[in-house]
């Protein structure tokens, strides 16, 4: 499987605005989290919109950053937000504009249905994967290899518990929080791509 990235201008404009406010290592999560949403695809049989899934992976952590944190609402739901405004910028249409901010709410659910919300579903299991390590056998070994060496993981434990332990003591009842309440910081210590 090779590595490639959709081009066109909300491309390369979301990944200019994931690079500007992410930190290396979530910037490389997202990276790595769109190519992981690849292979699961493949692996999946599931077929998607690459540019919606591309800046959906770039955008999805978005609400975590202090720049555009809300104290009331979970990050993911923010980030849908500012997902929505970015994708007003670059003309998509409204109906457009409410699916990516859609995948974006629905990154952090368990379960999405591919036969309704395919991108969602992507998104969804590949950040599971980068996280806590969910299905990673599902994901080529040599191209784990190869996108682990090209987009490495930094400190991305320290950092995303980080992130997330704040949510978790400012909006308890968040997703975020029942991950923190699940126990994240074993699974995400115990992550294979941790340990690579």
């Amino acid at each position: 499987m090779e590595l490639t990235f959709p081009s066109g201008p909300a491309c390369v404009n979301a990944t200019d605005v994931a690079t500007t406010y992410s930190s290396p290592s979530l910037l490389n999560h997202s990276m790595r989290v769109y190519a992981w949403a690849v292979a699961l695809g493949a692996t999946h049989h599931v077929g998607f919109d690459s540019e919606l899934l591309y800046v959906a992976a770039m955008l999805h952590d978005v609400g975590l950053v202090a720049e555009f944190d809300s104290h009331t609402k979970p990050f993911e739901v923010a980030g849908g937000h500012v997902a929505w405004v970015f994708a007003a910028g670059a003309g998509w249409p409204p109906e457009r504009r409410a699916r990516l901010t859609q995948v974006i709410v629905r990154h952090m659910q368990a379960e999405v249905d591919p036969a309704e919300d395919p991108e969602g579903f992507l998104l969804s299991r590949a950040a599971a994967a980068d996280i806590a390590g969910r299905d990673v056998a599902e994901l080529p070994a040599g191209f784990r290899a190869e996108v682990l060496g090209r987009y490495p993981r930094l400190d991305l434990v320290a950092e995303f518990l980080g992130c997330f332990r704040d949510q978790a003591a400012r909006k308890p009842e968040s997703l975020a929080g029942a991950a923190m309440r699940n126990d994240l910081a074993t699974r995400m210590a115990r992550n294979p791509l941790e340990l690579a």
